[in-house]
């Protein structure tokens, strides 16, 4: 279990989130993945086993760190905001940064390090323009508690609320195409995808740099 702002981790049975099994599905066999802000490595253990030859992490609490080094796990502790110079141009197959992006400090260097490191990026996100985040603070007058799980506005790691419209608009100034996605509601996918932006909790996308370049 994670506690957000300390980012201390137990070794605990493995939890399966459930935007795993959308991201394996995108990860062709034999890959090779890096996992930015890998936590106790719980998706790169279910990747490594159903799918990819190499895989490497970067997460910024030791105690994930340790927990992913006992499970056999290629980790280094770091924070994944910084341009990752020991990691080359292109040297892995897939980056993923899974329910993170809004967490840390500079989400536009993580995106632009992970075009440049892998070919495909798969990123995952809360939509905080749910409709019941916006009946929350349109009728209590306060921060909207429902993607939270529990926290305060003062003890939440996320740091950068979103939207799904605010991701595309930004992938696409970084010169990010987005080739697929999957749109939750709670922890089912939404069968028909009307209004993502208002009706889902959360988003998965596949993306690739975009032919037409970008910043």
């Amino acid at each position: 279990m994670r506690e957000t702002r300390e980012y201390l981790w137990a070794d605990e049975e493995m939890v399966v989130r459930p935007e795993y099994k959308y991201i394996e599905s995108w990860i062709r066999d034999g890959s090779s993945v890096v996992d930015l802000g890998c936590g106790d490595g719980a998706l790169l253990r279910l990747l490594k086993r159903e799918k990819i030859i190499r895989e490497f992490g970067i997460e910024v609490a030791e105690s994930g760190v340790k927990i992913c080094r006992k499970h056999g796990l290629q980790v280094r502790a770091g924070r994944i905001d910084v341009p990752l110079t020991d990691l080359a141009d292109q040297s892995f197959d897939v980056a993923v940064c899974n329910v993170t992006l809004q967490m840390v400090v500079k989400p536009e260097i993580l995106l632009q390090e992970m075009k440049r490191i892998a070919r495909f990026q798969i990123i995952s996100l809360p939509n905080f323009a749910f409709l019941l985040q916006r009946l929350d603070l349109l009728f209590t007058g306060r921060m909207p508690r429902k993607l939270l799980y529990g926290y305060s506005w003062y003890s939440t790691g996320h740091i950068h609320q979103l939207s799904i419209k605010d991701f595309k608009k930004t992938a696409r100034d970084l010169g990010l195409e987005i080739i697929d996605a999957v749109y939750l509601f709670g922890r089912r996918k939404m069968c028909c995808p009307v209004w993502p932006n208002i009706l889902s909790t959360e988003a998965i996308f596949l993306l690739e740099a975009s032919p037409k370049g970008g910043t």
